[in-house]
């Protein structure tokens, strides 16, 4: 069964150009990485397991309207990876973010965020 694509780009050159070997696939419930021009590398992440999102957007990328987005995975294979210069960066990180969710809603798996607070005496108690 094929899956709907919901997004695909190339990693562009610092020129915004699609001028490289690096293809981005989203799908409703996995993003594929794929490098290499004669040796082929194809990564994907399933994304319930996609704990974090983050937009970069150096001088640099703005000037010719690239970002990169960072994301850090619950994957033993891949845990923190970059989706490289690519164009309408900002939309495409919330489409990831939402698709994120909604996976993740859908299989019913949480992420347990730990946060401890302590008062001014330092010993935890509240």
């Amino acid at each position: 069964m094929d899956e709907k694509i919901l997004w695909q780009d190339r990693k562009r050159t610092i020129f915004g150009l699609p001028w490289t070997f690096t293809k981005y696939k989203l799908t409703e419930e996995k993003l594929i990485v794929q490098t290499g021009f004669l040796n082929i590398k194809q990564e994907e992440v399933r994304l319930y397991r996609i704990m974090d999102v983050t937009l970069n957007r150096p001088l640099g990328q703005r000037i010719w309207g690239l970002g990169t987005i960072h994301c850090c995975s619950a994957d033993k294979s891949t845990p923190e990876f970059d989706i490289k210069n690519i164009k309408n960066s900002e939309k495409i990180k919330n489409l990831l973010s939402d698709q994120v969710e909604e996976e993740r809603n859908k299989k019913r798996v949480t992420s347990r965020e730990y946060m401890i607070s302590e008062d001014e005496n330092g010993d935890g108690d509240f």
